[in-house]
């Protein structure tokens, strides 16, 4: 069974704002991706893919969204992981480890600068190596300032 490559990447300012981003980069290079969360965040998820940029779509939809919308969308975004999902990408920004992550081949953690966020990243961590995954951190703020 392969190995889920985990990343965090880590001091990011604006949580959603930077999914947002990488959501469109994603979109844009024919990547599939599942995005997981509370059902508060997607909300407001949801509203911020529609409004963060003036010139681009983020094509995405809800995980309740009809079969054909569901089979379309690169972005899915749901509160709980199917059994099988079509997507090679999870993208959490939930607060724990999702069950069924190992279905992924790549997952990628947003950690904000807020202290309990950091605390709990460090859990997720710890659990992804006890999973055996395989783990890399990307600092936001190193890049930016490179």
């Amino acid at each position: 069974m392969p190995v889920t490559e985990v990343e965090f990447h880590t001091q990011a300012p604006d949580r959603l704002l930077y999914a947002c981003r990488l959501l469109r980069k994603a979109a844009s290079s024919a990547a599939r991706v599942l995005v997981t969360a509370d059902s508060d965040t997607l909300r407001q998820l949801d509203q911020q893919l529609w409004s963060f940029s003036s010139t681009d779509f983020v094509p995405h939809c809800l995980q309740d969204a009809p079969a054909q919308v569901l089979e379309n969308s690169p972005i899915v975004l749901t509160s709980d992981l199917p059994p099988q999902a079509t997507q090679t990408i999870l993208l959490n920004l939930g607060s724990t480890v999702p069950a069924g992550f190992e279905q992924f081949a790549r997952l990628i953690e947003i950690v904000s600068e807020d202290a309990l966020d950091k605390r709990q990243a460090r859990s997720r961590w710890k659990q992804y190596a006890a999973s055996g995954c395989k783990l890399t951190s990307h600092t936001l703020q190193a890049k930016a300032e490179a």
